[in-house]
Parts: C-alpha cells; structure tokens; sequence
C-alpha cells in the first residue's frame, strides 16, 4: 500500500509538473518570449497622426502639432512609489493624479511604457531629462508625439469636438488601451477615418534603459484627410455676428439643395485644445460647473419651444389639408375666445383682417389660433413630421436629441391622459409641449425652401484615401412632400414679406437678395411664473429668440437658423443671418467680405419702439384643460 501511495504520488507530481510546463510554454509561451525578449530590446510606441480637418473650399480647420509625452517604464523601476513621487515633484503634478494614472494600467505587460503626462512643456521636459541625466529617473521616458491643433479662438468647437485617451468602453476594433481617439463631434463620428495606424520603433537598451541603437523601425501611418461641408469664412461670419450681437445659441445652415451644412455654431463653446494633451482636473470641473453649460452642443443636444416659428407648420397643415386657401381671411381685433379664454395677439388692437401671406408676415396670434383650433393636434403633429420637426434629423453627429411635437396618441403614453382642445391653442402658436432642437428648426425651414424635398443634413463631404480627394457618398433623402404649388407661393411669399415689406424680420433685408424669413420669441416660462420667481431663482429666464430664413426667395441656396438663447427678442437673430448671407454672396461673386460694424455702446435709456414680439396674454380665468407649465411664445 505504501509503494502504491508512493508511485500515485509521483504520477501527480509529474503531472501537476507536465501540466505547469504546458501552460508556461504553450499557453504563456508568446508572453514570456516576449519579455525575455524586452530584456535587451525595448519597442516603442510611434503615433500616427490624425488625419488633417479641411473646409469646403480647402482651408485647413484641424491639424497636428509636435508635443512631447512623458512615461514610466516599470520594467526599469527598482521603486515605482519613489519614481512617481519625484516625477511629481519635478513636474509639478499632483502624486495622487499620477499614482491612480499608473494603477489604472498596472495590469499591462510591465515593459509597456505608461504615458502620465501627455502634452509636457517645455519646462517639464527640461527638467525631467536633467533628472534623467542624473540617473534619479531612468525609468521615465520622454517621446515627441504628434498632439491635435484645432483653432485657437475655438472655433466651431462642437462641430469638430476633441479626443482623449480610450475608455474601457472603446477598446477593441483595432483601438488598444492608451491610444488617442475621438471622443466628440467629427472627432467620434469619424474616428475610423481619422485615426491611422500606429507604428513602432524596436530599439536594443542597456541595464538601465538607456537606448544603445536602433534595431527597426516601421514608420506610422497617418489617418485620412477629411474634408468637411462647412465654410470657414461663413462659420467665422455666423460666431462673430453672434459676438458682436452680445448673447449665446446655435446656428445651422445648410445648402437646401443636398444638406451640405455650410455653418454649425453652439455657444458658449470650450477650447478643444485643453483635452488635445489630457485635460486637467481643474479645467474639467471648470466647465462642468459653468451654468452656461458650454460643453452642451446646443444645436442637436438643445431643445426649446420654437415660438411663431412654428406658424409656418400650422400654415402648411391648413393649407395642404385643404382647410383653407391662401385667401382665407381672419378678423384679429387684438384677441380671440378659445374655451372659455380670451387670447391677447401681440398688436394692442389688432392687425385687422388678414389672409394667410399678410398672417404670416405680421405673425398674427389670433390667425393661428383660429388654424390650429381647426386643425386639431393630430394634424399639426402630421406635418410637423413631413418637415422633419419630429425625432432627429440625422445629422452624422453623436448624442443628439429628439424633437418632439405632441399628439393625442403621445400625451396619453406619456401621462396617461387625454388631449384637451384648448392644448392645441398653445401648440399652433409653438408654445405648450413643443420642444424641438435647432438642428429640427434648419430641417423644417430647408424643406419649405428646396419646395419639399426633407434632406439629411450632413457634415463629411470627401476623404482622401491615399489617391486623390473621393466625394463621400451624401445620405439619401428622407423624404419627398409634394406641396401643392399654392402651398409654396403663400409661404415664400409670406416668408418674404415677412423680411422685405412691413413683417417682424426687417433687419435681415438685403437689397436684391430677396431673404425670406419668419421670427420667432419663446418664452422660459409663463409671465405669471416669472413675476412669481423673481428673485428667487439662480436661472436665467429671459426669453429666447428665433430667426428662420431662406435666400434668395425663388431659387434658395442656402437656409437655416439663428438661435439665441435668452436674447429676448426673436428679430435680434436677424442682422446675425444677414451677417452670413452678405458674406455667402461676396465669396461668390469675388467682392471683399463684409466687415460688421462697431460694436454700439448701450442705450442710455430705455428703447421706446412698439415691441413686435410682445407675448400673448391669457385674460379671464376659467378652469381649462391647458398645461400651465408649457413655456410660451411669441413673435
């Protein structure tokens, strides 16, 4: 029994000892080759240059710039604590950012270098290599690396968005940890294109890391050229006309004939550059405490009540559901009785009797009310579909928002009640439960411009993939309206009246541009909520303005949105638009750009002018089944 118990036990020994050869030869065999390997020899990193951002016309937007990296090689650390302690030290860094940059990787193989600073001055590569001559860090590495340049004013930063080190989440598909990729904007979308292909460097190094000689190199490959739809000189047109205006939003505009986006602003932005080297703790908790919120891309992510914007679906449901005709008239003495309420227009004593072109024009209340009471719900939601106001637009940029125009079928889904007639007031003027982005906004408008064709709004327009410039292939058209030809011409010619005769949108008038265009002003909250809330709230609730416009009026080339946010007034958009469509025409025509005019220095006193973007106001105060936290709207 003993000399059985003693060959059972050897037969074990030597299988546990086949066993563990096994698993360190075949299974592990490629990872201990390679660390035996790494023992003399040491492979680098080389990263590939992101592919270079250009405009419509050429002009280079995104590029690459030279920055150096700092690393630590483990492999070469006798104490990895005293290494990141006096790296911190020298490099002015945080030991506990740099500790929790180490442990985050500790699980790569240990010859692998590990960046902790990715976009190192000046100062901190002099003085890291001092140290390093000195033998007190030999086990940190300083490598030039090719590092993101976007512009320095920050220039359609939500367009382009920035990048950053890969998260858990990214890896895979060829992207391995530490590596750069897109985290935002064109950036994410297109980071395939963008990104290249790494290469690597082999080099043989003594015992103390020291490089001896080089033994190959395979050199990287840089990332595709990628050429944008939008325009510099159109996209620098739209942000300065904004600066010079005073107040924040988007803008969106597009060629209506095949959805190129021409212009693509969301203010207040952020510098793209401060994530291009790894952003700083502090800068991050800097923009996320801003209440002005400018890492949000307003344009796709943003959504408010459009206002009398929102006039133009009310219009286009009436007319192309054979309600009413473009001569149907409407008396507005001022107001208007909807179940049980009186609704104010915004002209004190009214516009009088109005066909559709002059409603339209003047933005009439009461025209739209009496259209919207007709139409019901369902229909407005119908047509604000066909004109792409609902859902997202497509747009090939990420995290965008649905905009959402309600029905019956949508409120009792979302609260379980039924829709109220007097609700559908408050929708046929934008206000109540319509909530759209401005990326929606240009949508709707470029439909009614192109004559009904619902295009894709796109940003990519070629890539270079080695040969030469190839034209991308652009989304297909999401849907074709056949508006009846009265249709169009009441619109255009309301649209146009609207800027170019006595309407609300006379600052965006250019002498033989025909603009067509329609304002818009929302409101934050009610006017009772308002004077209920004054001061006792953080939040700014001035209103916001719209300004929707094509031009020119009969073959339109481009069209789109101007939206601020808390400017108050829907026709301050207007000179914003005009800014860009003077600045259009002078590239095309080879005329000098335009120049804005000096900033004017306040009013000393208050502006006596009539206001045409007044709000409606509710009279009488009978129970009725309206939402009376929906934000309202006017001109």
């Amino acid at each position: 029994m003993r000399l059985v118990a003693l060959q059972v036990a050897v037969v074990v020994a030597f299988a546990a000892l086949a066993v563990g050869f096994w698993y360190l030869q075949i299974v592990q065999g490629a990872k201990y080759e390679e660390m035996a390997a790494n023992n003399f020899q040491r492979t680098l990193a080389l990263r590939a240059p992101r592919g270079v951002l250009y405009d419509r016309n050429g002009k280079v937007l995104v590029e690459n710039r030279s920055a150096y990296t700092v690393s630590i090689v483990r492999e070469h650390s006798t104490d990895l604590d005293r290494t990141v302690q006096l790296l911190s030290e020298v490099a002015g860094l945080d030991a506990g950012d740099v500790r929790q940059v180490v442990d985050r990787r500790r699980n790569e193989p240990i010859y692998r270098p590990i960046v902790v600073i990715e976009d190192a001055s000046l100062a901190q590569v002099a003085a890291i290599a001092a140290r390093r001559l000195d033998f007190e860090l030999p086990d940190v590495v300083i490598e030039e690396v090719p590092t993101r340049q976007y512009p320095t004013d920050a220039l359609a930063a939500h367009l382009f968005g920035y990048v950053g080190e890969a998260s858990d989440a990214q890896l895979g598909d060829g992207v391995t940890r530490g590596a750069i990729v897109g985290q935002s904007g064109v950036e994410r979308v297109y980071n395939k294109l963008l990104m290249g292909q790494d290469g690597e460097r082999r080099v043989v190094v003594n015992s103390l890391g020291r490089e001896i000689r080089t033994e190959e190199e395979i050199p990287p490959r840089e990332g595709r050229r990628v050429q944008l739809t939008v325009d510099y000189d159109l996209q620098k047109a739209a942000e300065d006309g904004f600066k010079h205006a005073g107040f924040n939003g988007a803008a969106l505009v597009m060629d209506p004939r095949n959805g190129e986006v021409l212009t693509y602003v969301s203010l207040p932005a952020y510098d793209p550059n401060d994530f291009a080297g790894g952003i700083d703790r502090a800068t991050w908790a800097s923009l996320n405490a801003d209440t002005l919120r400018p890492l949000q891309n307003r344009a796709i992510q943003g959504r408010y009540s459009p206002g009398s914007t929102f006039k133009l679906v009310v219009a286009t449901a009436a007319l192309e559901e054979g309600l009413v005709t473009p001569d149907f008239k409407v008396n507005c003495p001022g107001g208007a009785s909807f179940f049980g309420r009186y609704f104010l227009c915004h002209l004190k004593g009214g516009h009088g009797v109005v066909d559709m072109r002059h409603a339209i024009e003047k933005s009439c209340n009461v025209y739209f009310y009496t259209l919207g009471n007709m139409l019901g719900v369902d229909r407005i939601h119908k047509w604000a579909d066909k004109l792409g106001m609902t859902g997202k637009t497509g747009i090939d940029l990420p995290n965008e928002q649905e905009s959402i125009v309600p029905s019956t079928a949508w409120k009792l889904e979302r609260t379980g009640e039924r829709w109220y007639p007097g609700e559908t007031i408050s929708v046929s003027i934008g206000q109540g439960q319509v909530s759209v982005t401005p990326a929606a906004m240009a949508m709707m408008i470029t439909t009614i411009a192109n004559g009904g064709t619902r295009v894709t709004p796109h940003i990519i327009r070629a890539v270079d993939e080695g040969g030469g410039w190839r034209m991308a292939t652009p989304p297909a058209v999401a849907e074709r309206v056949a508006f009846r030809p009265e249709t169009l011409a009441a619109l255009h010619d309301g649209l146009w009246m609207a800027v170019n005769a006595a309407g609300t949108a006379g600052r965006a008038r250019i002498p033989g541009r025909d603009v067509a265009g329609k304002t818009g002003t929302a409101q934050v909250i009610s006017i009772q909520g308002r004077q209920a809330a004054r001061g006792n709230t953080g939040r700014d609730l001035r209103d916001h303005g719209w300004f929707v416009f094509f031009a020119p009026k009969d073959t339109p080339q481009l069209a789109g949105v101007i939206f601020g946010e808390h400017n108050e007034h829907g026709y301050l958009g207007a000179p914003i638009a005009k800014h860009v469509i003077e600045t259009y025409f002078a590239k095309q025509e080879g005329r000098p750009l335009p120049v804005l005019p000096p900033k004017p220095a306040p009013a000393p006193t208050p502006r006596l002018e009539p206001d045409p973007d007044s709000p409606p106001v509710l009279l009488e105060t009978q129970p009725v089944a309206l939402n009376q936290s929906a934000v309202g709207s006017r001109q």
